[in-house]
């Protein structure tokens, strides 16, 4: 029996390799060994941090009966739902037209065509309670397939024709997005106050068990308004401040587990996913931003900490997730390392890394660092961004201007980037670039983003620049445009943020008709489900507000034997701007504006410190108030008057004494 996942990109693969299953990987020649065959296909997908994923492994997948009946009847495909995100959206979605409650792993039965016909999570060897035996699916199906053909193609099809008819609603409604259709305040607000219901009013959070941090949909409600006393940033902070004081979170390293089974956030599962943690540090560092409150600041460097010292690998690209299980004192358990002091955790091996460098996961880490990095004074953070951005530039970007969806080790999968890739990648490089005034990060970022949009087209929707998996696209099980939301932004929505900050930084208005049209094929859909399409209606309320840009220019660098001039102020431009939340905040040199505005950007234009001083530009709608040195200075805008008490209050100790 050949062995084909041996060398496998995926960790997620490898560790299935040595199983008796004959695997297929994802890809062509699986679907044409089963129509040679003329038996059905079992695609299961997982990954690698999935606990039940390692016990089905190890109790059934593991089971040389059970592999014998597998391989006698079937063609098997193992898939990493994180290398192919196209794939376990596509099969879950057609999944769920028939089961409820699927998770991972996902085991999902298709024709030789691809069209699914049954499918389940976790099945053990042997039955328990509600779940039957794997050895009796599997019983179950082949006999349905052998002596019912006609109502299992049947069946299959209709479910087909169901996923092919909400794909052409859904394309129709990208020509009536581009007439502007979008969500108003009062729409917004009935999202926020549906969920304020949801809230648990015991042990917060959202609904009952299990619990997941939802970091979507706490982030529009943390920009509803910006107001501290408004009922979305009120429900945001209380949730945050709970959340980071459960079991959720690892109080030791500092990360956040993907779920709680209990309502009150105990029995977390205890992988720590990369996506997670890294939207957790953006929504903490917004929260001290917006409150100033210290545990919000603390919780958000503990996560950066992990994010640096466990998820960054040596190449400088960070890991996709930690596994829930490890070896501790000689025996494998989920969630043992965690329970252990400090002092004990360090004589154990912590549990594994999925080492698979994702280009949108990662690109979450660097924008939430990089922001964390300046809002907080703290570089090393934003060298950590810069690192994996190198990392990605370096390993991820081909020279035909496509993207790498995932690597291990400087590896490349085969696997297509999808849109997601090219969003959050591109929303990434943007916020490296106004924090370190580097424009190189902000013209890839354009370019990317450039190449998922049509170069003529009255309705501009983002699509990935080579097009939907092919092997799907052959099935008719996909669609290009796919705007659904799990527990990270989809594609689509990621693409608009990128657009919306570049319409900011360039006026280019092509980019906001993208992003609006792009956005209004959810408009209907997304204030009825806030829970589902938390970044989508973000993005809702900054296409709804004024445009905020604040630029801060400094005089170049002085010589070497000369100083730069102190401040004679005692909160500075520079400590206000980290705790601006305006829609476009960004710190630059005068050589560094220039160059910015070279390359287009014209928010930088004319944008220099002629006292020698650093100087500030605060523009509102693309227009701009004449430059000032001193904080006080600055019109209201945001919270300024507040957060200038806030930082006088919190650094009278710290910052430089005031100058006559």
């Amino acid at each position: 029996m050949p062995n084909r996942l041996a060398d496998a990109i995926s960790p997620y693969l490898r560790s299935h390799a040595d199983n008796p299953v004959d695997w297929f990987g994802w890809g062509e020649d699986a679907f044409i060994e089963a129509r040679e065959r003329d038996v059905p296909v079992l695609v299961s997908i997982g990954y690698s941090t999935c606990h039940w994923c390692h016990v089905m492994a190890r109790e059934s997948f593991s089971d040389p009966a059970i592999a014998e009946y597998l391989n006698a009847h079937f063609v098997s495909i193992k898939v990493d739902r994180e290398e192919h995100p196209d794939v376990d959206a596509s099969y879950l979605a057609a999944a769920s037209a028939f089961v409820e409650g699927l998770g991972w792993p996902l085991n999902v039965f298709v024709t030789p065509d691809g069209q699914a016909f049954h499918a389940g999570t976790y099945f053990p060897p042997v039955a328990i309670a509600a779940h039957p035996s794997f050895r009796a699916v599997l019983t179950a199906v082949a006999e349905a397939w052998q002596t019912r053909r006609a109502e299992v193609t049947a069946g299959a099809g209709r479910v087909a024709e169901l996923l092919a008819d909400s794909a052409r609603e859904l394309a129709s409604g990208a020509a009536r997005s581009a007439a502007g259709g979008q969500p108003g305040s009062e729409a917004l607000d009935r999202a926020v106050a549906e969920l304020v219901g949801y809230e648990d009013p015991r042990f917060g959070g959202f609904g009952g068990a299990p619990k997941f941090p939802v970091a979507p949909a706490l982030s529009f409600l943390l920009g509803h308004g910006n107001a501290l006393d408004g009922d979305g940033p009120s429900l945001a902070l209380r949730t945050l401040k709970i959340m980071g004081a459960s079991p959720l979170r690892d109080p030791i390293e500092g990360g956040f587990f993907r779920y709680a089974v209990n309502r009150d956030w105990s029995d977390p599962h205890y992988e720590r996913m990369l996506y997670d943690n890294a939207q957790l540090l953006s929504l903490y560092t917004r929260a001290w931003m917006l409150s100033g409150q210290p545990w919000a600041r603390q919780v958000a460097e503990k996560i950066a900490r992990f994010l640096c010292d466990v998820m960054q690998l040596p190449g400088g690209g960070f890991a996709s997730a930690q596994d829930s299980e490890s070896t501790v004192d000689g025996r494998r358990v989920e969630g043992g390392y965690y329970a252990l002091e400090q002092s004990e955790r360090s004589k154990q091996t912590p549990p594994a890394l999925d080492e698979k460098v994702l280009t949108g996961w990662n690109s979450l880490a660097i924008q939430a660092l990089a922001r964390a990095g300046f809002a907080f004074d703290q570089p090393d953070l934003v060298a950590a961004a810069r690192r994996a951005a190198d990392y990605l530039h370096a390993h991820h970007e081909r020279a035909d201007g496509t993207l790498v969806r995932a690597s291990v080790d400087g590896r490349t999968s085969t696997a297509k980037a999808t849109l997601e890739d090219y969003g959050m990648y591109s929303r990434g490089l943007l916020e490296l670039a106004l924090v370190t005034g580097d424009v190189t990060y902000a013209t890839r970022a354009r370019h990317l983003l450039d190449s998922t949009l049509p170069a003529a087209t009255d309705t501009p929707i983002f699509r990935p620049p080579h097009g939907a998996d092919p092997v799907l696209s052959r099935q008719g099980l996909v669609s290009t445009i796919d705007p659904s939301e799990g527990a990270y932004p989809s594609g689509l929505s990621a693409s608009a943020d990128a657009a919306l900050l570049v319409h900011r930084l360039t006026g280019d208005d092509r980019y906001r008709r993208a992003a609006q049209a792009s956005l209004g094929l959810v408009a209907d859909l997304a204030p009825a489900r806030p829970l589902a399409y938390g970044a989508v209606l973000r993005l809702f309320d900054e296409v709804n507000a004024p445009i905020e840009q604040l630029v801060i220019v400094s005089p170049d660098q002085p010589g070497r034997n000369d100083r730069a001039p102190a401040s004679p102020y005692p909160v500075t431009l520079q400590d206000l701007a980290r705790r601006h939340l305006a829609g476009v905040v960004a710190s630059v040199s005068e050589s560094q504006a220039r160059a910015f505005s070279a390359a287009g950007f014209d928010l930088f234009a004319a944008r220099t410190a002629p006292s020698g001083q650093p100087t500030a530009y605060l523009c509102r709608d693309f227009v701009c108030q004449l430059p000032v040195t001193d904080p006080a200075k600055l019109p209201p805008f945001d919270a300024t008057a507040v957060l200038l008490g806030q930082i006088g209050a919190e650094e009278r100790q710290t910052v430089r004494p005031h100058k006559h």
